[in-house]
């Protein structure tokens, strides 16, 4: 099959799409405009590859983006390409509205024009799946609730609404024109890879560089994380299996404080890296600075996974531990390895 993938330079768009390459036969065309959390290192062990394709474009402009559907003919189109940085959605919210509101507009129209045209088993084959965030949901105030895919959306912040508003977009163009989409809703992600403005590769490299490790507010903000081989392995069981016009939240069933991966992120660096004391401590953990809170920070995220698990059979394998200790080791090698 022919993968169409958009910020495919991403975190998650690049772990995908080595998954694809490495691990299936499909053929894949990633077009992302290359922003300042892309990173092209993520994917050089596919420069060689015959069944890769790269084109640096920008979602936003319809006339090449309608190109590429003529010129690849893809089976399936999966659209990470986003801004997704909190902090940035509050200084820039205008990055956010473009590319996350009308990139998803450009996308949705030219898979609609080219999905008309398609006939017979082509046509059946053909899907649009939307990845999107836990963080359209708001937060929750209950410690028992969890959010479904029936929460009502209440986004606190620019990213997550324009987040939220892709959402109802790719659900409208399945209801007006028949667009065959599925949608997911993840929470946080780590990993390798990811892009150090991030808590825990910005925790990780602060604490290699003997620089303070900070926490919004008290660090009480509770997240529920996801190693990114895991949302791989969902978002291709939703795309394979998952029904034509559902959403699919997908989570880690690792819910923990802020404060707490930090601290977690400093035993296993105290653990691994040799003589801390050349970093300036003796424990990473003195490293820890509590910093004026973000604006309208969500205090609590948490995905109940049943619909993915009981319909269509995944659920993660990565516990916060073991995964922790992976994404841990590969930045202190490969940061390391680079001074």
């Amino acid at each position: 099959m022919r993968f169409l993938i958009t910020g495919g330079t991403g975190f998650i768009g690049s772990a995908l799409i080595r998954h694809l390459i490495k691990d299936t036969k499909h053929t894949v065309l990633n077009i992302d405009k290359l922003t300042y959390a892309s990173n092209l290192e993520a994917l050089k062990s596919l420069d060689n590859e015959d069944r890769y394709e790269f084109h640096k474009l920008d979602i936003c402009e319809a006339n090449k983006v309608e190109e590429i559907f003529e010129k690849f003919n893809p089976d399936i189109v999966m659209h990470l390409a986003a801004e997704s940085h909190v902090d940035q959605s509050i200084l820039y919210s205008q990055k956010f509205i473009e590319s996350n509101i009308f990139g998803t507009y450009v996308m949705l129209e030219a898979s609609r024009k080219y999905y008309k045209e398609l006939v017979c088993q082509r046509s059946e084959m053909f899907r649009f799946q939307h990845i999107s965030t836990d963080e359209v949901f708001g937060d929750l105030e209950d410690p028992e609730e969890l959010f479904t895919e029936l929460t009502p959306y209440a986004p606190s912040s620019p990213y997550s609404a324009s987040k939220a508003a892709a959402d109802h977009l790719v659900r409208a163009w399945h209801r007006t024109y028949g667009l065959p989409i599925v949608i997911t809703n993840c929470s946080n992600n780590y990993g390798p890879f990811q892009y150090t403005e991030k808590l825990i590769p910005l925790v990780i490299k602060n604490a290699l560089e003997g620089k303070k490790l900070p926490v919004y507010g008290n660090g009480l903000q509770i997240r529920d994380w996801l190693y990114v081989d895991d949302h791989i392995e969902a978002l291709m069981t939703v795309v394979s299996k998952g029904k034509t016009g559902e959403t699919y939240n997908i989570g880690g069933n690792n819910e923990r404080t802020n404060i707490q991966v930090v601290k977690k992120i400093c035993t296993i660096l105290n653990e691994i890296v040799i003589r801390p004391t050349e970093y300036g401590v003796n424990d990473f953990e003195d490293l820890i600075e509590f910093v004026e809170d973000r604006p309208g920070h969500d205090l609590r995220y948490a995905i109940d996974s049943k619909k993915i698990k009981n319909d269509l059979g995944w659920q993660p394998q990565e516990t916060f531990e073991s995964g922790m200790e992976k994404t841990v080791k590969w930045y202190v090698d490969n940061l390391l390895s680079r001074n």
